[in-house]
């Protein structure tokens, strides 16, 4: 099994490093993509220029060649890390076992962000295989706070937390979501990831396709600016449920231009905040991943500067990925 030291504990020049520098702050102008298995003898012989890499952290709790990977990996490029089975929107407290496994892993790693979902995962004991709604209500707030409190203070460290794709809405609800968001994040101290593809999923489910943009637009206004450090991207599907479309966050396509667009808006909103792009399902070759972080990265330059302002080299570049 790896060495459950710290990084900075088996390297010697890492352990001279000042705690900044351990943490490899993430470049905004450079889009991170998700390590996933059947990319990693692939990333570590291409080496390819990305600005970092996100894990799912319970792909790397135990020991073998995933975590083997993720270890030599950590040395060429800032890694953060993505919980998903905590279910910290629910009214149960954190598992026990499981917050102990992340925060081995999080002291082992040494990753620059730790996010966790909006969302519950389990009651009872039982657990589903799915990040499911909550009801925003005083109540829902109340739990979810105290049990990002009980995660920040095992890992010692703030968090974020991201906007869930949601397909319902509880008639309980009494707060907006990003109001809810932004109440979590002044009452925890944990910041905000905020999930383009997540939030233009849920507008177009809930209000449909025609409304969604202004209502994800008002949504990313609500979001307090200083407190969102991450923006993701990532494809979703479409599916006929009741005799009406409904969106699906399954992180298996192109990310859809209405998403760029969005994406567009939150970089201007959020211009210190990192991007990453996700892909999971129908994963593709590593340099097609690659050639899309880079694109968005140009997506990222173009919404950031003066619109009266064109670069040829850029346009010709989108023109043959468009090709």
């Amino acid at each position: 099994m790896t060495d459950l030291k710290p990084i900075a504990d088996r390297d010697p020049a890492l352990s001279q490093a000042p705690a900044a520098e351990l943490l490899a702050p993430l470049a905004p102008e450079r889009v991170g993509i998700g390590l996933r298995p059947p990319h990693h003898r692939d990333l570590l012989e291409t080496r390819p220029p990305i600005g970092w890499l996100d894990v799912h952290a319970e792909t790397y709790m135990g020991g073998g060649g995933a975590r083997h990977y993720l270890e030599q990996v950590r040395t060429l490029w800032p890694v953060t890390v993505q919980g998903t089975g905590l279910g910290l929107g629910g009214c149960e407290l954190p598992d026990t076992e499981h917050l102990e496994r992340l925060g081995r892993l999080v002291g082992w790693l040494v990753p620059a962000q730790v996010s966790e979902h909006l969302a519950w995962t389990g009651v009872e004991g039982r657990y589903y295989n799915d990040r499911l709604p909550l009801p925003y209500t005083q109540e829902s707030l109340e739990a979810c706070r105290r049990n990002v409190d009980i995660v920040q203070s095992r890992l010692k460290r703030p968090i974020l937390m991201a906007n869930p794709a949601t397909y319902l809405r509880f008639r309980d609800s009494q707060i907006a979501e990003a109001e809810f968001l932004s109440r979590l994040s002044q009452q925890s101290g944990c910041g905000i990831l905020c999930d383009v593809n997540n939030l233009y999923v849920s507008s177009v489910n809930h209000v449909g396709r025609e409304a969604a943009p202004a209502v994800a637009e008002a949504y990313l206004d609500s979001l307090p600016a200083t407190a969102v450090h991450q923006i993701r991207l990532a494809g979703h599907s479409e599916i006929q449920a009741d005799d009406r479309p409904m969106l699906i966050d399954d992180h298996s396509t192109l990310v859809a231009e209405p998403v760029w667009r969005l994406y567009a808006s939150a970089v201007q909103r959020f211009p210190h905040a990192a991007t990453l792009l996700e892909w999971d399902s129908n994963l593709p070759p590593l340099d097609h991943l690659v050639a899309e972080a880079r694109h968005a990265e140009r997506q990222r330059a173009a919404a950031l500067r003066p619109s009266d302002i064109t670069d040829p080299d850029e346009a010709e570049v989108d023109d043959e990925r468009a090709a």
